[in-house]
Order: C-alpha cells, then sequence, then structure tokens
C-alpha cells in the first residue's frame, strides 16, 4: 500500500517538475494560506488575484511585485544623481560668487584706505 502511494506520488511529482507545469507554484500561496489560516476563503481570493495579475501582465504577482520595485529604486538612484549633480553645480556657483565678491570687496577697501592715506597726506602737507 506505501510503495503503491509513493509511486503515485512519484509519478505526479514528476509530471509537474519534468514537464515544466509551472502553475503549480500558484497553487503553492494558496495553499499554505488554507494550511495555516484554514480560511478558504481567503486563500481562493488570492489564487483569483494571482491569476488576474498573471493574465493581465503576463506576469506572475510576486514577478510584478519585483520588477516594480526595482524601477522604483532606479527612479530614486537616477533622481539621487541628478540632485547630486545639481547640488555641486549651486556649490560651485556659490564659490565662484563668494570669491569674486570678496575680491571686489578687497578692491573697495583698498580703495578707501588708498584714499583716506591721501587724504591724511594731504592733510599734514608734510614734505620730505
Amino acid at each position: 500500500m506505501k510503495f503503491r502511494l509513493f509511486r503515485i506520488l512519484t509519478i505526479i511529482l514528476s509530471f509537474f517538475f519534468l514537464t515544466g507545469f509551472v502553475p503549480i507554484f500558484s497553487f503553492v500561496g494558496p495553499g499554505l494560506t488554507v494550511l495555516t489560516s484554514g480560511n478558504i476563503y481567503k486563500a481562493s481570493a488570492q489564487f483569483i488575484v494571482n491569476q488576474r495579475i498573471e493574465k493581465e501582465t503576463g506576469k506572475n504577482s510576486l514577478t510584478l511585485i519585483k520588477e516594480t520595485l526595482i524601477e522604483e529604486t532606479d527612479k530614486k538612484a537616477y533622481k539621487n544623481s541628478i540632485d547630486e549633480d545639481l547640488r555641486q553645480l549651486v556649490e560651485t556657483r556659490i564659490k565662484m560668487t563668494r570669491q569674486k565678491l570678496d575680491n571686489q570687496n578687497l578692491n573697495k577697501l583698498l580703495k578707501k584706505r588708498i584714499e583716506v592715506t591721501r587724504s591724511i597726506l594731504d592733510l599734514n602737507k608734510t614734505t620730505q
């Protein structure tokens, strides 16, 4: 009796794995839901949703979620790289502007000191 049951299970399992019968995985999830929760309605709904997703997109739900997450990650990485480039550009422009302003302020200060010095020299009218 045990040998006969073993033979039947072996034939069924070999059919699933050797013929490329992939939909077995779509039965595993709802089957586990029935076994763990005992809720047949929940398992049925899960199976129907998975089948509908596969019919609409041609992908199972796990693959669809994985690809969606990868696309979102790529979009964020691209956005972060653009943000980083923009930040570096703004920083270099700020540094250049500060340097120009410092040079202008230094020139103004230098001119003012020269004027003050000339005025002091003119006021004292000292000769050498």
